[in-house]
């Protein structure tokens, strides 16, 4: 199992963000995300920066940590601009960047271009489509392809991610046409737990979710052609009836990530403090999970 964290793009990077993603390499994390959204929940009344100018300066702060999105979604990116940007991202990385990419929801990224917020069927529709164009525009030269929601005329995407063919794709997906697209686009399967528990759940209701959605996931692969132990499986934690629980002591993750190997789960992502928020936590501790914490598990 791995360890990761996710730094929300909260800091201005003169102010404590630069150092947040330092630190986050220093303590030994396999890979640093932030969120892809225009602004989020409980902090949209706050400094929110972009998620890719993000990353493009952690890039060039850092020199082993992975970096992504925990997710790019359909709600305000095209495939096309996305591709190019993700190119330079990953080269300006030197082959560091990973992809976490859904069919986004109806919060405010839904709304914020001033459509009316898609149904589930159309997020999946467009996701459906959004996905295979932007696989095809990261592993070919040229592309042109006309699709109802998204197309692409010559598209020149040269020369292509550093890393060969393309940069993994982290999907995160539970319902059946997004596992179907996890199976064969996806390096990595992403879930954040089943949200129909989340509020009045126990933790052994969202084990035993979590393993029901690694079935079918496992099933979705067999449709698929595909062996599903190729696929990493990633918790982004902080949603499941635990809440921040986890971070309380290294026992307390220990106990959790336990749990969550047994299931399958080979990465688990942990927020990085924020004081005052859903996501406060001691640094301190915190730093100790991240450096001692799978030591204890393994």
């Amino acid at each position: 199992m791995r360890l990761s964290t996710v730094i929300l793009p909260v800091h201005r990077w003169h102010e404590g963000g630069r150092e947040r993603w330092q630190r986050a390499e220093e303590l030994g994390f396999h890979a640093a995300y932030t969120y892809d959204h225009l602004s989020w929940r409980t902090f949209r009344n706050g400094p929110w920066f972009g998620a890719l100018p993000t990353l493009t300066a952690a890039a060039t702060a850092t020199e082993r940590l992975r970096l992504g999105t925990l997710v790019t979604s359909p709600n305000f990116r095209h495939p096309v601009t996305l591709a190019k940007e993700l190119i330079s991202l990953d080269d300006i990385a030197g082959g560091r960047i990973t992809l976490g990419i859904g069919a986004g929801g109806n919060g405010f990224d839904a709304t914020v271009l001033g459509q009316e917020a898609w149904t589930p069927k159309e997020r999946a529709d467009r996701f459906g489509e959004f996905l295979p164009l932007l696989d095809r525009l990261l592993t070919e030269d040229s592309v042109t392809q006309r699709g109802t929601f998204y197309s692409a005329e010559e598209a020149f995407n040269i020369p292509g991610c550093a890393q060969r063919p393309r940069l993994p794709f982290a999907v995160a997906a539970t319902g059946p046409r997004g596992l179907k697209l996890a199976a064969r686009y996806g390096q990595a399967w992403v879930t954040t737990g089943d949200p129909k528990i989340f509020e009045e759940g126990t933790a052994e209701q969202s084990v035993e979710a979590i393993r029901g959605q690694i079935a079918k996931l496992d099933k979705a692969c067999a449709e698929t052609g595909r062996d599903v132990a190729e696929l990493d499986k990633v918790l982004l934690t902080g949603f499941t009836p635990d809440r921040g629980r986890p971070l309380e002591s290294v026992d307390a993750f220990v106990d959790f990530a336990g749990r969550h190997q047994e299931l399958g789960i080979t990465e688990l992502v942990i927020h990085w403090p924020i004081p005052d928020s859903d996501f406060a936590a001691d640094q301190a501790v915190f730093e100790q999970i991240a450096t001692e914490g799978l030591a204890q598990l393994n």
